[in-house]
């Protein structure tokens, strides 16, 4: 009796504390049992997405968020209200980083994937979500790319994607605070049905995109060589390997 009523103790408090668990964080940041390694140790979760920030560059190696269709239809206008991030206690980038250099402040998680809430908007202007980037790469194909997810996921209901710069040794900076100039960054998005995983990777050089977005198509296993990241740690090993090392062109509209 004394046996059956131990692993009956055990499991009542196993059940409670994956209740709790799943009712104080999981339920609101559902994307987080998704998120990549980090590098640098220093991961920032906000109210609508996560981002791995890099002190060292002074700008974040990922950025990483759950999307839907209902969020890209939002009725929030964009503000522009460019500042740092108050969870960033040190080494972030400033405004006067930016000012007279010649490239944008780029997002990472774009402000029109965040329209759902004033709140979601706001913070999608942080400074620890901005990254130089070319104007005509920012305002080109950098934008079509971020159009054409938006498409995908009102055709699909629910895509996570993550995105961030691929530093080099050639890398330049700007500012004050030598903010890192990347001179690639990569873009990932992630279908996630249990009976139909995709992905797929684009790698755009930091400048005019010349090509159609089909030619900027990677596999994750060659982004994750290229950043150190393991992007979907979570997931079976079986799953991961086969999702990241192809890449599905017809699913994604691309193969024409």
């Amino acid at each position: 009796m004394k046996t059956i009523h131990r692993r009956t103790l055990i499991l009542s408090l196993t059940i409670n504390i994956i209740f709790l668990n799943f009712s104080c964080g999981q339920t609101s940041k559902p994307w987080m049992k998704y998120l990549p390694t980090s590098t640098t140790g220093l991961i920032i979760n906000h109210s609508y997405y996560s981002l791995s920030y890099s002190i060292r560059n002074k700008e974040s190696e990922w950025a990483f968020y759950q999307l839907t269709c209902e969020q890209t239809k939002g009725s929030i206008n964009r503000t522009n209200n460019f500042r740092p991030d108050p969870l960033v206690k040190n080494g972030s980038s400033q405004l006067i980083d930016y000012k007279g250099s010649g490239y944008d402040r780029g997002h990472l998680v774009p402000a029109g994937d965040m329209k759902m809430s004033s709140e979601s908007m706001s913070e999608s202007f942080y400074l620890s979500n901005m990254t130089p980037q070319a104007p005509e790469f920012n305002r080109g194909i950098w934008k079509e790319l971020e159009d054409r997810v938006r498409i995908w996921v009102c055709e699909d209901s629910l895509l996570y994607v993550i995105d961030g710069p691929i530093f080099t040794k050639s890398d330049s900076n700007i500012g004050p605070n030598h903010v890192t100039v990347p001179s690639f960054f990569y873009k990932i998005v992630f279908y996630n049905n249990p009976s139909n995983y995709e992905l797929i990777g684009f790698i755009f050089p930091n400048c005019p995109g010349a090509m159609g977005l089909k030619e900027y198509t990677y596999k994750v296993d060659d982004i994750e060589k290229l950043t150190g990241i393991d992007f979907f740690p979570y997931l079976p090993d079986s799953i991961e390997n086969r999702i990241e090392s192809q890449i599905n062109l017809e699913f994604w509209h691309l193969n024409n």
